[in-house]
C-alpha cells in the first residue's frame, strides 16, 4: 500500500469522512481481519454470516493500531463511509461472499476495489514506484494456484514480488492482494477466478494486468457457464483486458485457449509441448515419484528443468511461469534453475506426505474437476507400479447436466489406470463407483461409503505400510479430513 491520508482514501472511493479530519495517514496494511492489524493499518469493515466487521471498528483503532476504517455505515471510529454501489451482480456476489443482505458488503467491496485500482495505477507509474510495477494475471479451469505460485517463485529473484496466499482470487482476495504492493514491489502476481460471465473482466479492472496467462479451458463450473465455450468466453476476458503493449501467454496445446489469440490487442506468446509453442517442453519424462524432467526450449536456447513438484500436469504450469519470466527479462538457464528450485506453496494441492507407519498420502483435496482428477489419477498410477494404490474420491461440484457422466468416466478411468482400490465418498459421487464397477470385474476393489468417517474407518482397517493413497474432491466434500486422519501427527514430507 502506498501512504495515503483518509481524505485521499475518501476521494478515491467516493466516500465521506466521519469522526476524522482527513489528515490521518494510512502507513500500514489494509486488513479485513482485525487480528492482522498493525500500527497505521486501514481496517475494512466487512459484514459476514457470523460477525460484522462494523462491530469491531472502534477496537480496531483503539487496540489494533488502525488509523481509520472503511465502512458502509457510521461507526465509533475515524472512518470513510462509502456509498452503496448500483444494484446488480456485484451485490449478488457480495451476498454469497460475505453473507450480508443489506448491500453493505457490496458497498465495502466496491470501495476496496476502487482503492486497489488507484494504488496499482499509481505504482505502475515509475515516478511513484522505485522499480515500476509489473502486474501478471493468471486464469484457467485448473492449475491457477499452482501456476501463480510458480510464477511468483521464478520472479522473486528479479525483485520484490507479491502474490496471494492459496486461492485468494475473488472480489475480496483480489483487491486485498493488490493492496499488499508498495513502492518497492516489482511484480504483482494475481489469480483470477470466475463464477459467471463478466467476473474476470471486473477483477482485471481492479488491478489491470500487462501480462495475462490462460492455462486451459476445462469443465470446472460448467453448470454455472452452460458449456465449455461459455467458460472459454469468460476466461478470455483476461486477454481482452490487456493493453496493446501487453503480453497474452496462451496454452497453444488447448484449442479453446489458442483461439483467444484473436481476442486481444496484446502480443501473443504460446506455451506447450507442440511445435507451435514459443516456449516449449521437449523430452518430458517422470521419475518414480512422478516428478517431471524436461528440456525448456525458448528463443533458440535449451536448458533442462527438474521439477520437485509431483505430477506431469505441472509441466504446463511450469511452461506458463517460464514464459512470464522470460518476458520480464530472465535468461533461459536462470528460469530453468528457478523452476527446479520451486516448491509447493499452497496446501492440499498434490501435497505428498508419508505417515509414521509408512503410508504415502497424496492430499489433493482442496478442489476437484474432471481434468484435475484425471491428472491426479495419472500421477497416482505413475507412482505405484510396485506399490498398492488407493484413490479416495468425492464429488466434483458444479458440473450441471454433465455431472453423472463425468463422475462415471472418472470411475472407469481408475480401472483403466489399474488403480488397486477406489473408495468413493458420498452419494453425490456414486456414479464413480458405478462407472468403475461397469468398466471391469473389480468386485470389492471399488466401494461406495456414505461419508468421510466411513472412509477413514475403512482405510484404517485395510491400508498397509508402503501403500499410496490419493485423496481428492471438491472442497465442499471436506475430504482433507481423510488425509488428516491417515497422517495423524507423525507425517513427514
Amino acid at each position: 500500500m502506498i501512504e495515503m491520508t483518509l481524505a485521499e482514501v475518501a476521494r478515491v472511493v467516493g466516500g465521506r469522512l466521519h469522526r476524522a479530519d482527513g489528515s490521518e495517514r494510512v502507513t500500514g496494511t489494509v486488513e479485513f481481519d482485525s487480528r492482522r492489524l498493525t500500527a497505521g493499518s486501514l481496517f475494512v469493515a466487512l459484514p459476514g454470516e457470523r460477525v460484522d466487521g462494523h462491530a469491531y471498528a472502534a477496537t480496531a483503532v483503539t487496540e489494533g493500531g488502525a488509523v481509520g476504517v472503511l465502512a458502509a455505515r457510521e461507526v465509533e471510529a475515524p472512518s470513510v463511509i462509502v456509498p452503496a454501489p448500483p444494484s446488480g451482480t456485484a451485490h449478488e456476489r457480495s451476498v454469497a461472499l460475505t453473507g450480508d443482505t443489506d448491500g453493505s458488503g457490496a458497498a465495502v467491496l466496491a470501495a476496496l476495489g476502487a482503492l486497489a485500482r488507484h494504488v496499482v495505477t499509481e505504482l505502475s507509474r515509475t515516478e511513484r514506484s522505485r522499480t515500476g510495477l509489473h502486474v501478471v494475471g493468471v486464469t484457467g479451469s485448473s492449475g491457477k494456484t499452482s501456476t501463480k505460485d510458480l510464477i511468483a517463485q521464478v520472479l522473486e529473484p528479479r525483485g520484490p514480488t507479491v502474490a496471494p496466499p492459496g486461492s485468494f482470487n475473488n472480489e475480496l482476495g483480489h483487491p486485498w492482494t493488490a493492496l499488499r504492493a508498495d513502492a518497492d514491489t516489482r511484480h504483482l502476481v494475481l489469480e483470477l477466478s470466475a463464477r459467471g460471465p463478466g467476473h474476470i473482466a471486473e477483477l482485471a479492472a481492479v488491478a489491470p494486468p500487462r501480462i495475462g496467462v490462460v492455462l486451459n479451458v476445462g469443465s470446472a463450473h460448467v453448470g454455472e457457464f452452460g458449456s465449455q465455450e461459455g467458460i472459454a468466453r469468460t476466461k478470455g476476458e483476461l486477454v481482452e483486458a490487456l493493453p496493446e503493449d501487453g503480453v497474452a501467454v496462451l496454452n497453444v496445446d488447448d484449442p479453446l485457449v489458442a483461439a483467444m489469440a484473436g481476442r486481444t490487442r496484446a502480443r501473443v506468446v504460446g506455451f506447450g509441448e507442440g511445435p507451435d509453442a514459443t516456449v516449449r517442453a521437449e523430452r518430458v519424462r517422470l521419475d518414480e515419484h512422478a516428478r517431471a524432467t524436461f528440456d525448456l526450449v525458448a528463443g533458440g536456447e535449451r536448458a533442462e528443468v527438474r521439477l520437485s513438484l509431483v505430477g506431469e500436469h505441472h509441466v504446463a504450469n511450469a511452461l506458463a511461469a517460464a514464459a512470464v519470466a522470460l518476458e520480464l527479462g530472465s535468461p533461459v538457464p536462470d528460469v530453468a534453475a528457478d523452476l527446479g528450485a520451486a516448491t509447493r506453496r499452497s496446501a492440499r494441492r498434490m501435497e505428498v506426505t508419508t505417515s509414521a507407519d509408512g503410508v504415502t498420502v497424496l492430499n489433493d483435496s482442496y478442489n476437484a474437476n474432471p481434468e484435475s482428477v484425471r491428472a491426479a489419477l495419472k500421477t497416482l498410477a505413475s507412482m505405484t507400479s510396485e506399490r498398492r494404490s488407493w484413490a479416495v474420491l468425492g464429488v466434483m461440484g458444479e458440473l450441471g447436466a454433465d455431472s453423472v457422466s463425468a463422475h462415471d468416466e472418472i470411475g472407469r478411468l481408475a480401472v483403466r489406470l489399474n488403480i488397486n482400490r477406489l473408495v468413493v465418498v458420498g452419494e453425490q459421487a456414486a456414479a464413480m463407483h458405478h462407472g468403475a464397477s461397469h468398466e471391469g470385474s473389480w468386485g470389492e476393489e471399488s466401494v461406495l461409503v456414505p461419508d468421510t468417517d466411513a472412509a477413514v474407518a475403512l482405510l484404517r482397517d485395510t491400508v498397509r505400510p508402503d501403500d499410496v493413497v490419493l485423496v481428492k474432491a471438491s472442497k465442499v466434500a471436506e475430504l482433507w479430513r481423510v488425509a488428516d486422519a491417515l497422517l495423524g501427527e507423525g507425517g513427514s514430507a
